[in-house]
Parts: structure tokens; sequence; C-alpha cells
């Protein structure tokens, strides 16, 4: 498995790091892992005053700032990655070293922010989602897992980014760890809430209980039943998990009770010059937690 690890010396960094650590299975298959280390350019007057020799002096001694105490924490854990650094635009460059290493996941650490900050993310993180197709883990505040197999809810909608999640799931189980538990999420409609107006034009409900019922079990067998023979054959046996609600805060709130260390699921993304590039259930589930989520794009 390739792996590109984006740090910056920052305590957000400081988490991916530690969920690296913390996947002992992963780490026993001699995983190729790379650091990448971003900087800014300095002005192109500053550049051209100081000379080329000095000025890739100063970008390697500025690297190595964050590439030392990085080393030492893993060096610890006797994990060896390489190392590489660029100079430009972070999110653009970080997206370049993850398409020409055709990585398998970028692990990124993301400073985060409440709901009602809109893009709570952070400009980097936000920039590559919008330029990588390739599956990318999001770190936030939350503590790596104390343990290597994790609890892991794949969320599935029937459609084919929910398949991309399944799949992805089956093909890096040690991503997961040993002895890792799986939860298949699908969130189905309320339609307990669907009402027809009477001859008196007062809201009656439109469908009866179990009505409702057979609704949400015809629902939730169109998302799931297409994805049980790829479990099945994938050696895995996920709790199977119906939510009623808005998909956003219901996966949430089951992330937060099952105290879940990692949500995979499918995003389209909307393209560079959107904002909510994760897709409106990934952002509300991020927005309302710090719980990892690992993004499949393709």
């Amino acid at each position: 498995m390739k792996i590109l690890v984006p740090i910056d010396g920052s305590t957000y960094s400081e988490n991916s790091l530690a969920f690296v650590a913390s996947r002992t299975s992963l780490l026993g298959h001699s995983p190729e892992i790379e650091l990448l280390v971003v900087l800014d350019p300095l002005p192109a007057r500053a550049a051209r005053l100081v000379g080329k020799d000095s000025l890739m002096r100063y970008y390697e001694e500025e690297a190595e700032k964050i590439f030392a105490p990085a080393r030492k924490f893993l060096v610890g854990h006797n994990i060896h990655v390489n190392e590489a650094f660029i100079v430009g635009d972070p999110a653009e460059k970080i997206s370049e070293e993850a398409t020409r290493l055709n990585v398998d996941l970028i692990i990124m650490g993301s400073r985060g922010r409440t709901a009602l900050a809109g893009l709570f993310l952070g400009s980097v993180t936000n920039g590559v989602l919008a330029r990588t197709k390739n599956p990318i883990l999001i770190v936030r505040n939350k503590n790596a897992p104390d343990r290597d197999g994790m609890r892991v809810g794949v969320c599935v909608d029937g459609s084919k980014y929910g398949s991309a999640a399944v799949k992805y799931a089956i093909r890096n189980g040690d991503l997961f760890g040993d002895g890792a538990q799986f939860y298949l999420i699908n969130v189905t409609s309320d339609y307990a809430g669907t009402v027809m107006p009477d001859m008196a034009g007062m809201a009656l409900p439109a469908l009866s209980e179990s009505e409702v019922i057979e609704l949400q079990k015809k629902e939730f067998a169109e998302a799931v039943d297409p994805i049980r023979p790829l479990l099945a054959k994938g050696g895995i046996a996920p709790k199977e998990v119906c939510l009623v609600g808005n998909p956003g805060d219901e996966i949430a709130a089951f992330a937060k009770k099952k105290k879940l260390d990692l949500i995979v699921m499918g995003s389209h993304g909307y393209g560079r010059f959107k904002s909510a590039v994760m897709g409106s259930t990934a952002m509300r589930i991020a927005a309302q937690g710090d719980v990892p989520i690992l993004l499949i794009r393709r």
C-alpha cells in the first residue's frame, strides 16, 4: 500500500502520524509511506537577492525543522518512511504528488471548526479534495485508536460511490486492523412525516405505520442487497444498521454512540471551484464530530 502523509509541523500533522503508528497490521506488511512537506516560496525579489544556492539551503533547513520531530516520532515506533519536500502551493503540490506516486491513500490532519463556521476543514484540505481522486483520510482532533482492530462504519446509499467505499474496505483490510468490527450503514427516509390534506384542508398522515416500515425496509434492501455478496466474498461480516432521517445527522450520532474509530464513505465531490467538495452528508458528519472520515472519490 502506498500512503502519502503531508505534514507541516502542526498538532494536526501529529494526529496523522499517530494514526499511522496505530496501524499494526498495515505496518507489518511494509507499506510504502512518504512524508511530504510543502513550503511556501519566498517572494521573487527576496529569492533573487539570496541567490540560488542560499535559497536551496534555506528551503532544506526549513523542511528539516518539520521533518526532524516527525522522524523522531516514527523511528521511535520503528516506522521507516521516505521524505520529500516541494516548494509551492500546498494543495496543488500535495495533489500532484499523490497523482505522480499513484498512492492508495492520503492521510491529512485538519484543524476543524464548528458547524457554524462553514468551511471547517481548512483551505489546504479542501483544496486537495477538490483536485485529487485519490482516497483521502481526514484526521481531526480524535486520538488515534488504541488497538489495531478498529470499529469502522461503512456508509452505502445505493450509489456507485457507496459501492466504491465497500470495495476499498475489502481491498485494504490491513488498514482497519486485525479483528476490525464493521458496521454497514444506510439511512432511509422518514416517510412518517409525509402528510396529505383532508377535505377541510387539515394535514393528515399519508401513510400508516406499517406502510412506513415497509417502505423503509425496501429502501434499505435496495441499498444493501447488492453489497452483501461483495462483503461475503471479501470475508467481511458486518453488522447491518438501518438509520432513519437526515444521513449526516444520523451517521454522526451513530458514530458517537458506538464510538467508531473511522467512517468510510464515497463522495463524488464538485470540482475545485466549489466549497462543498466533500458532499453534504460528509460535511454534516465532520461538522458534528471528530471521527476520522475516509473519502473514496473513484
